[in-house]
């Protein structure tokens, strides 16, 4: 396990935090047209926002946890939030998600707040959006367009920015919008305004170019993604040679992931209490009580509703958890509803090929913050489970301890006399397998280990069997 000094500066990606804090979005300095619907471009411009959701089902408490959680996304997007409406239904109005007369209340509401953007707590089809904008007369965006927007602004590699791209195109095809019915601005024959000869085109109209552009960048996309992923299958498929297990680290987003794996092996990833802070995988090499050598990924947080295009382009690194030996599940034992969470993450789980038969710790984190009563509750529900506080350190030991017990075990045991000349297989089997005992003598190094299949057939080509190890 990693010690920490005082010379460990930056362990929490203090670079990277300092650097995502120089650039913030500053309210109140762009111009925007007074009725939305005009505007054939929109990119999100998130300042100050009011907040709509409909409850349709469980409790009070869930709908107000479910609204919550859409201001910290807001929050985490650089935006203001001003107010916060939920309205009880059976299902959303097909026409304008709340309701004629509560979408009137709504823009009541924008007005005397000064709001210049709504969110919605849920995907919204286009025409929702369309005719809600209509009514209230600001910017309207759903709990899908915000994540992609977060996403975008965090997304790092080149992979990341990819994916997110390849996500925000998927999403915005549907919802491409032209400058009104009366204006076709198709290119081509009378409709192109006397152009003459020479002007006349095949017809398309621009919304149905940028259609084909999209398409043409979201193939681009595809091709790039499937050529990046071949990298990370290659450096997965080395570690799986190497026959070194895999643990891979997953949970709700600010649940704690990254701020577990710097506590387990010093990473330094970056680390921030807002959601989803860090998108690109991190795998780092850690060691377990007894010397064995082990692989630990952090994945990207989950969300309730994560929009199904991200998990679409995330997939090729959600496979870190479907090719895990063991999943460390992080939970935030400080939240209102951990059991939601919980929920939320086992439903991506279900859409990744493989991913619900590894086995899983449940790892109740933030047990410095939380209530003692909540945590006993998770811990007699979760069979499997044990609580920690990654900013602490406690019940890190007992994490180490159970991810040594539930690894796969190392089921070849060698007793040989190894020659000193090859002292490189008797260093492979510190670093990969379990020794047990090791006396030098005259003739050699005479080893007594558990090891890997690999490493047992190497060390038996050279080594000599010995009835007794001292």
């Amino acid at each position: 396990m990693h010690e920490y000094t005082e010379l460990d500066e930056f362990e929490t990606g203090d670079m990277d935090l300092e650097e995502r804090q120089a650039l913030r979005r500053v309210a109140g300095l762009s111009t925007e047209l007074q009725d939305v619907s005009e505007v054939e471009y929109r990119k999100l411009r998130l300042e100050r926002v009011v907040l709509v959701g409909v409850w349709t089902s469980g409790t009070a408490e869930d709908a107000d946890n479910s609204l919550l959680e859409l201001k910290l996304l807001a929050e985490t997007a650089g935006s203001e939030v001003l107010e916060g409406l939920v309205q009880r239904r059976q299902k959303p109005d097909p026409a304008t998600y709340i309701g004629s007369g509560k979408a009137l209340e709504l823009r009541d509401v924008v007005e005397a707040t000064g709001a210049d953007t709504v969110i919605c707590d849920g995907e919204l089809a286009p025409g929702q959006l369309r005719q809600l904008e209509e009514i209230v007369k600001v910017k309207v965006i759903d709990r899908t367009a915000l994540i992609l927007d977060i996403f975008a602004q965090h997304a790092k590699s080149r992979e990341g920015k990819a994916q997110v791209e390849l996500a925000q195109l998927s999403y915005l095809l549907p919802r491409l919008r032209g400058w009104g019915g009366n204006l076709s601005r198709q290119v081509g024959g009378r409709a192109a305004g006397g152009v003459g000869i020479g002007g006349r085109g095949p017809g398309e109209t621009k919304i149905e170019l940028d259609r084909r552009r999209i398409r043409e960048r979201m193939s681009k996309l595809r091709r790039q993604i499937g050529g990046m992923s071949t990298s990370r299958d290659t450096m997965r498929n080395r570690r799986q040679r190497r026959e070194v297990p895999a643990v891979a680290i997953a949970g709700y987003t600010n649940a704690g992931k990254s701020s577990l794996l710097n506590r387990v092996t010093g990473a330094g990833v970056l680390v921030e209490d807002a959601l989803f802070a860090t998108l690109d995988p991190t795998v780092r090499r850690a060691r377990t009580p007894e010397g064995r050598l082990f692989t630990i990924a952090d994945t990207v947080g989950f969300v309730r509703h994560l929009p199904h295009q991200l998990v679409e382009a995330f997939r090729s690194t959600l496979e870190e958890v479907a090719d895990a030996d063991l999943i460390l599940h992080v939970v935030d034992g400080s939240h209102p509803d951990p059991e939601g969470q919980l929920v939320a993450v086992r439903e991506v789980f279900a859409d990744i090929e493989g991913a619900s038969e590894v086995p899983e710790i449940v790892v109740i984190n933030k047990a410095d913050a939380a209530d003692q009563e909540v945590l006993d509750r998770i811990a007699r529900r979760e069979r499997d489970s044990i609580v920690v506080s990654a900013r602490t350190g406690k019940g890190i030991g007992e994490l180490m301890a159970l991810i040594e017990e539930r690894l796969p075990r190392l089921d070849h045991e060698v007793q040989l006399l190894v020659p000193y000349d090859r002292g490189d297989l008797v260093s492979r089997a510190h670093k990969e397998g379990e020794v047990l005992s090791v006396d030098h003598v005259g003739d050699g190094t005479v080893l007594h280990a558990r090891v890997l299949p690999s490493l047992a057939e190497e060390l038996k080509k050279v080594g000599k069997p010995v009835e007794h190890v001292s």
